[in-house]
């Protein structure tokens, strides 16, 4: 019984650890608006359009993301990675994004204004 719990206690030690890493890593990664620019082709589609809304699953307003939170934009592309938030289509778009895409793409929204067209040519 003694081992078994032994074993569980590493177990649980070495998971805190990895997740304390994780962390580590994330915190440094930093966003880059003008790396960002070139990440958002995908996003404009639907974002880029005022008053857009989608028919599917339900219908829902597409948020204009210019002058959005950079923070909030990066927890929020995260949460839709970890299916924490759902919306199939933003899940499928995060799953594909690397930490450092998130960071950019959340820096390049941050630095335009509510008023911006999104337009990652300009």
């Amino acid at each position: 019984m003694n081992k078994f719990v032994g074993k569980h206690v590493v177990i649980a030690a070495m998971s805190v650890l990895a997740g304390l890493a994780s962390t580590v890593q994330a915190a440094d990664i930093i966003g880059n608006a003008k790396a960002g620019q070139g990440k958002v082709a995908m996003c404009i589609g639907c974002h880029g359009i005022p008053d857009y809304r989608t028919a599917y699953p339900e219908v829902y307003r597409v948020p204009m993301l210019g002058g959005q939170n950079q923070t909030y934009l990066e927890n929020a592309l995260h949460a839709y990675k970890k299916g924490d938030r759902h919306f199939e289509t933003m899940h499928a778009v995060a799953t594909s994004l690397s930490d450092q895409d998130i960071a950019d793409i959340a820096a390049y929204y941050a630095s335009q204004t509510s008023s911006s067209k999104n337009n990652p040519d300009k």
